[in-house]
């Protein structure tokens, strides 16, 4: 597990260009400076197009910058090989998505013992681990079924369980609640407080403002640059932090 003490994240002047065949460049991201604490609640927040899915997946080391520095602890992420950038992936992230990516004729326990089996652990510690962190969500006794066994709201507790299994720094949600419905969000985003009082850290796309308003901290990018990077005060109040 990566402490808390090794899971800072500092981006410092992030640019990320993309270029297909016979295209012009596409800046996404423009000179970005980040940093991010362990213990943190963050949501990104934008238009479509702004750059926040890009910064998540450079944060999560599921893609590289084009130019800048990002620093994970005191490892310097650029010029990884890409062995090295999934050991880091798998060290210190676990990753929640919008379509829950569950294996479908897997049973949970399955399904969140995944990502352990790079861990080095036996079968039946994964499976032990497995079925502490469906406790940990809410699904305790439900191990035995498959996905399609569930309604929305289980499917991505799961997808959160196997996030935690590796018990990584950081959980990464990408629209978390964006296939659910009102009820059920309220109901994921509850137990995403829990999570983050425990000490787990969290970063988190969405477009919901009442989604958003769980964080502690609110970023706003608007055409691959931060717009405003606010911290919730004590009383629910904001306060600028950059």
């Amino acid at each position: 597990m990566a402490t808390h003490a090794d899971a800072a994240l500092v981006m410092q002047g992030i640019g990320k260009c993309y270029q297909s065949p016979g295209q012009a460049p596409v800046d996404v991201l423009h000179a970005l400076d980040l940093s991010l604490a362990p213990g943190d609640f963050v949501a990104l927040m934008g238009p479509s197009g702004s750059g926040k899915s890009t910064l998540m997946n450079l944060l999560g080391c599921l893609d590289t910058p084009s130019a800048g520095s990002y620093r994970i602890g005191d490892t310097a992420v650029e010029g990884l090989s890409g062995d090295a950038l999934a050991a880091l992936r798998n060290r210190f992230f676990g990753f929640v998505f919008q379509g829950f990516n569950l294996l479908p004729r897997a049973n949970l326990i399955d399904n969140v013992a995944l990502p352990l089996m790079y861990a080095g652990l036996s079968h039946r510690e994964r499976q032990k681990r497995a079925i502490a962190m469906l406790d940990r969500v809410g699904l305790g006794g439900l191990g035995e079924r498959t996905p399609a066994r569930l309604s929305g709201g289980q499917q991505q507790r799961v997808a959160i369980a196997r996030a935690l299994a590796n018990e990584p720094a950081w959980v990464l949600a990408d629209e978390p609640t964006g296939n659910l419905d009102s009820t059920t969000s309220a109901h994921i985003m509850a137990l995403f407080d829990t999570l983050n009082s425990q000490g787990v850290s969290i970063i988190m796309v969405t477009h919901e403002e009442d989604v958003a308003a769980h964080a502690r901290r609110v970023i706003r990018l608007q055409d691959g640059r931060i717009q405003s990077d606010v911290s919730a005060g004590a009383a629910g109040n904001h306060q600028s932090v950059t």
